[in-house]
């Protein structure tokens, strides 16, 4: 797709950046692999924004919104060239018994709002439209649980950047003109083994977390574990922390015995999130890995490319022209090398052009066995 024609053309992101709500689905669907499953969904992008404004006109004070984001496969297939400049498929982590898992996905929609049934009615209105040139890869439908807590018992999200921060932490800046004002977004689908998690002590829970499980106070240096959670998680770079934006929702089915997080994470540049995914299996150094992690586990891991809205609004159905990205595959190929994902340069550092915070720590060490 072609970038915007003049300097002073209005590029509106999509509402990565907004308030936390009280319901959300995520659905990831993979796309049929023939040229007329493309050409749907290309039209099908170019009428998003009119399909959500047509679902939240019901209850305006509900704040739906739905955020679509695609995938590194997809991205080449939909839209072509030119690509978002660090988009790749997310790569799994193998440490010891620690695996994170790379699951397919092409098309992420994030739908959100203060109640469940209007994003139940855009995820039926998605679905109604494009469900014959698609299969359902994951869905899950998510809660906050009383006081913005996880079903571990401990409050999520509270170090997530706010105003400006957030913007700066989430959105692409002039690092890539092409695609300023999008965001990368991984997600993954935790489940934990709540019998193992509450038979732990409160102290060793708040050890492997690293905050108080009443009051949300974080433990202080002294106090906290190396192996903490939000230890590993927190990333530094030349003396500035790097950040990511999560709305992580709860989600479950006790009847079935199934309780989960749902991580989701956008930032301006998805080698934050991926080294705060590695410090956690991996460990930092390695073997000093998060404990959360003995009792939860991923079972879907993959990453997209939200680009603006101003972008799918553009969007035709002529089929584009192949994708070329050096730079992505040479990324990727050395990720797949057991090689750490390269440190930002000055003009993609969070302190230059726009947006970046959070809380887990990715990589690609696809075959690493430190314990």
């Amino acid at each position: 797709m072609d970038a915007p024609s003049e300097l002073n053309e209005v590029v509106l992101s999509q509402p990565v950046v907004g308030p936390l709500t009280r319901s959300a689905i995520f659905l990831v669907l993979c796309i049929r692999p023939d040229e007329e499953a493309f050409t749907r969904l290309r039209a099908f992008c170019a009428g998003l924004s009119s399909l959500i404004r047509a679902v939240e006109f019901r209850n305006i004070e509900a704040g739906l919104t739905c955020i679509a984001g695609f995938g590194s496969d997809a991205w080449d297939k939909l839209f072509g060239s030119p690509r978002p400049a660090e988009l790749h498929p997310f790569e799994e982590i193998r440490s010891a018994s620690r695996h994170a898992v790379s699951t397919p996905g092409d098309i992420l929609f994030h739908i959100r709002a203060k109640s469940m049934d209007l994003c139940f009615e855009l995820a039926t209105q998605i679905m109604a439209g494009i469900g014959d040139v698609v299969s359902v890869a994951d869905e899950v439908h998510g809660f906050r649980y009383f006081d913005d807590r996880d079903v571990l018992g401990f409050v999520d999200g509270t170090e997530n950047p706010r105003g400006a921060a957030a913007s700066e932490a989430a959105i692409v800046g002039a690092e890539d003109p092409a695609f300023s004002g999008g965001s990368y977004v991984i997600v993954q689908k935790y489940l934990h083994d709540m019998a193992a998690w509450n038979a732990l002590p409160t102290e060793t829970q708040e050890n492997i977390i690293g905050r108080r499980k009443l009051s949300d106070v974080e433990l202080s240096d002294a106090e906290k574990p190396s192996y903490a959670h939000n230890a590993l998680t927190n990333i530094e770079q030349n003396g500035r922390q790097l950040q990511i934006l999560r709305d992580n929702m709860p989600f479950g089915r006790p009847g079935h015995g199934e309780f989960g997080t749902y991580f989701i994470g956008y930032c301006r540049t998805p080698s934050t999130t991926e080294l705060m995914i590695r410090n956690m299996f991996v460990g930092n150094p390695p073997g000093n890995y998060d404990r959360l992690l003995d009792v939860s586990h991923p079972t879907t891991g993959t990453l997209f490319f939200v680009p603006t809205a101003s972008f799918l609004d553009s969007v035709t159905t002529a089929a584009p022209a192949a994708s070329q990205n050096p730079e992505a595959s040479e990324k990727t190929a050395a990720t797949s090398a057991g090689q750490p994902p390269p440190a930002l340069s000055p003009a993609q550092s969070p302190a230059s052009a726009a947006p970046a915070e959070t809380s887990l720590k990715i990589g690609s060490l696809k075959g690493e066995t430190n314990e």
